[in-house]
Parts: C-alpha cells; sequence; structure tokens
C-alpha cells in the first residue's frame, strides 16, 4: 500500500499501457532492424577492406566520429524520452480524474477550464518528443554532410592523382561501394538511435520489477487459533509510524490500551494521524517502533491474511467489486443464502435487493455506481455484519452519507456489534458522544484518552475545542 500511496496512479498507467505496448512491439522490430543495419553496414566495410585497404585509413576515422557524434546525441535524446513518459503520466493522471469526475464537473460547468488544463498537459508531453524527433534530424544531417564530404574528398583526391594510378573500374568500384558504406553507416546509426529511445521504456517498466513486498500472508510457525480474537482487547506501546525510512514520524509514541467491548471514538483535526493509526492497525504501515498487541499477540508476528482476515473495517470511501451482489457481500463463498439474506435484512437493504430480477445474482458495476453511497456504505455494513469481527473499525464511515443512513449505521452497529470492540474515526462529533472512550490526537500524539463527559467537563480539553467549533458550524450553517 505504501507504494500506491507515494505513487500518482498517471505513473502507473503510463507504464502498464503506452511503456509496456512499447517492449511487447516496437522493441523487438527496432532491435530486428538496427541488427541487420549493423550487420549490413560492417558487411559492406568487410568487403571494401578486403577488396582495397587503403579505404581503412578513411572509414575507421568516419566511424570513430560518428560513433561521438551518436553518444553526443544520446545523452540529450534519453532525457527527453524521460521527460516524454514523466509527463505522459501526468496526462493519463488528469484524463482519469476527468473521466471520473465528468458529473461533478458539468455540474459547476468547469468543462472549459479542464478542457484547457488537458490541452496544456497534451501540449507538454508533446514538447520533449517533437525535441527528441528535432534532435534526430540533427544528427542524420551530420552523419550526411560528413558522408558526403568524405565521399566528395576521396573522389576528388582520386581525381588529382595521376592518370593511370587506378583503372576506370577500379574507381567506379571504389565510389559504389564507398556511397553504399555511408548510406549503410548512416541507417544503422539511425535504427541504433531509434532502439535506444524506445529502451527508456523497458528501464522505466524495469523500476517496478523489484518494488518491496508486504509481509507474508500466512506464517506457518507462528499462526493464531482459529477463534482468535476471542475478547477484543487491542493495546498500542509506544506506537511509532513513518511513511519511509527517510521520512519524520507520523505517529510519535502512543500508549493506550481499548478494552475489549468498548466503543472507542478517536478524534482530531485534519492530519492528526487517525487514519494512519488505522493503517497500522491492518498492518497497512508497519510500525517504526513499538507494538500493537491484540489479545496477547503481537500483531507484527502474524501474517497479513491472519491479521486482516479476523478484523473488520466500514471505509470512509464504500467499495464495491464489478459481479454480483452475493459476490460483493462473501466473496469467499463462505455462507449460505438465508445467511446474507438475514444481513440485508438487519441492514435495511432487502427491500432494494428484492426488487431486482435476479436477487443476490443482480449486477454490480465497477466502484458500484449503479448503487447510491448510502446503499454501498450499507453494503460494507453487511460485510462485517456476516463476518462477526470481535473487532470493528469504522474509518469515517459517516462523513459521506445522509443524516438519516447515518442512524440507520449507528443504531444497527450499536445492536448487532454491542459485545464487539467498535473503533471509530470520527467526521461528526455526536458520532462518538456515545462512546465509551475518546482518544484525541493532535499532530500523532495522543493528547487525551478518557470518557467524552469526563474530557467535556474538563477546561481546555481538544475534545471540548472540537465539540464546542462543531456547534458553532452546525449554528451557522442552520442560520
Amino acid at each position: 500500500m505504501s507504494f500506491f500511496d507515494s505513487t500518482p496512479l498517471g505513473r502507473v498507467l503510463s507504464r502498464v499501457s503506452s511503456d509496456l505496448s512499447i517492449v511487447d512491439l516496437d522493441v523487438p522490430f527496432a532491435f530486428v532492424f538496427s541488427l541487420g543495419a549493423s550487420l549490413n553496414a560492417y558487411s559492406n566495410l568487410g568487403v571494401l577492406a578486403v577488396v582495397t585497404w587503403q579505404v581503412l585509413f578513411v572509414s575507421v576515422p568516419m566511424i570513430v566520429l560518428a560513433i561521438r557524434l551518436q553518444r553526443y546525441y544520446l545523452a540529450s535524446a534519453k532525457e527527453l524520452m524521460r521527460i516524454n513518459g514523466t509527463t505522459k503520466s501526468a496526462l493519463a493522471n488528469h484524463l482519469g480524474e476527468s473521466i471520473a469526475g465528468a458529473i461533478t464537473i458539468r455540474a459547476f460547468e468547469e468543462e472549459d477550464r479542464f478542457f484547457a488544463k488537458n490541452l496544456d498537459l497534451v501540449d507538454k508531453n508533446a514538447s520533449p518528443y517533437f525535441y527528441n524527433f528535432a534532435s534526430t534530424e540533427w544528427l542524420i544531417q551530420r552523419l550526411e554532410i560528413m558522408s558526403a564530404a568524405v565521399l566528395s574528398f576521396s573522389a576528388f583526391v582520386m581525381a588529382l592523382l595521376p592518370q593511370g594510378t587506378f583503372s576506370p573500374g577500379f574507381v567506379g568500384m571504389a565510389l559504389s561501394y564507398g556511397l553504399s558504406l555511408n548510406m549503410s553507416f548512416v541507417f544503422s546509426i539511425q535504427n541504433q538511435c531509434n532502439l535506444a529511445n524506445q529502451i527508456i521504456s523497458v528501464e522505466r517498466v524495469n523500476q517496478y520489477m523489484d518494488i518491496q513486498s508486504e509481509a507474508a500472508e500466512v506464517v506457518e510457525e507462528n499462526r493464531p487459533s482459529p477463534d482468535w480474537p476471542q475478547d477484543g482487547n487491542v493495546e498500542l506501546r509506544d506506537l511509532k509510524i513513518r511513511y519511509r525510512e527517510d521520512a519524520p514520524l507520523v505517529l510519535h509514541g502512543i500508549t493506550c490500551r481499548f478494552e475489549a467491548g468498548n466503543k472507542i471514538g478517536i478524534v482530531g483535526r485534519t492530519g492528526s494521524g487517525k487514519t494512519t493509526l488505522i493503517g497500522a492497525l491492518f498492518r497497512l504501515v508497519e510500525p517504526a517502533e513499538g507494538k500493537i498487541i491484540i489479545d496477547s499477540v503481537d500483531i507484527s508476528t502474524i501474517g497479513l491474511h491472519d491479521l486482516r482476515s479476523r478484523l473488520g473495517i466500514i471505509p470512509q470511501d464504500p467499495t464495491l467489486f464489478q459481479g454480483t451482489i452475493r459476490y460483493n457481500l462473501d466473496p469467499l463463498g463462505q455462507f449460505s443464502d438465508q445467511q446474507i439474506w438475514e444481513v440485508l435484512h438487519k441492514c435495511q437493504l432487502l427491500e432494494a435487493v428484492q426488487d431486482k430480477e435476479q436477487g443476490l445474482d443482480s449486477h454490480v458495476v465497477e466502484d458500484g455506481s449503479n448503487w447510491s453511497m448510502g446503499q454501498r456504505q450499507l453494503f460494507c455494513l453487511g460485510r462485517a455484519l456476516l463476518r462477526r469481527c470481535r473487532i470493528l473499525v469504522l474509518d469515517e464511515a459517516t462523513a459521506s452519507i445522509d443524516n438519516a443512513t447515518d442512524a440507520l449505521l449507528q443504531k444497527t452497529i450499536r445492536t448487532e456489534f454491542k459485545h464487539c470492540t467498535v473503533i471509530t474515526v470520527a467526521h461528526r462529533i455526536p458520532t462518538v458522544m456515545d462512546c465509551d472512550m475518546v482518544l484525541a490526537m493532535s499532530d500523532g500524539k495522543l493528547v487525551e484518552f478518557d470518557k467524552p463527559t469526563k474530557l467535556m467537563e474538563t477546561e481546555g480539553s481538544l475534545f471540548r475545542k472540537l465539540v464546542e467549533e462543531y456547534r458553532s458550524h452546525t449554528s451557522n450553517t442552520d442560520i
């Protein structure tokens, strides 16, 4: 996940589309043409060297000069191709975002601005390619001038030599072979430069060949028991998180304990580290120092599948996959249809699914766009209800839904997960007011961890300030 957090989507798309296409289709042809042209050029040189070895006095300096020109050209041409690939990533990223947000763009009548931005990115992407093409013409022009100069000088010298030095047939043969040699060398260098430019795509794809993988899915010698976690105790011991080795700490030594069955609310301003703490719980980011212990098991010692399959989560952005309703609720086929229908009834989705002709086999398009945002959030709740995890995480699950769906979600969670440990990252402050404990964070540090009623009574507490700010903002909005 750290790779996708630090890599723009357009950069990945450009490598798996245009760069991979060049590697598969263009590079083999360019390699064959370059190899054939080079063999032809050096074969001509070999024939000339056998017939008239004196031609080496002219050919060898010409080859050395051509190679020096080629190296001078490649130093710039390769960088231009790299810049072309980089600007292509920005173009692909902008295009993908524009397509995904087309409805919003039209709603705010911003089509002209996005269209102008797209044209600007197209120009920026085309400029390095144009300069690369111009530099190739620069090289070819100088190679042809050099070849013409050498050939003309050779013919002029032959004309100045005393009559009878060379036979007429020999002179014609030497000139024809010399012309053929010059043309073949120019063509050979042109194909070699074309291949060198396309090899940049191989270089770009190769950068993604050795990406560091996540930890093992299963650690056979240290697997938790099948019913783990039995209680749902979560303990953080001096937890420190950084996203990269050379990056500063995001979480600064958090130490606290979530008792089994408690409802924990995590609050804080934007950038305080709430989502990072949840990511550490699922080991999306590995701890730099410290531990997370769930029911006496250090989660860093077990496999990722054993950990993540035992935790439930309802994310802020509800995710549905292309397929059927049954597949989205039970992708591994572990539950019966009756259990799925019961969960749909608890999520208030029973009527919506029954209205579909195919029921549980009804189609879900990519990202679930044929369902409303609230319904997608309820489907995520259904997944959690099916699995009956002892620990449930709500990562700002109510941030993008209406108040009615929010109330339904909270009621279902209180009823169905009353014996589970529920960790809620709060976007709306009222969401955590009925929690057993509230953890307030600021700049990656634990500021407060106590009951919400006690924190509200404490003068100057961060939680109290957040509640007052929320109430002030709500009252201004109502006005």
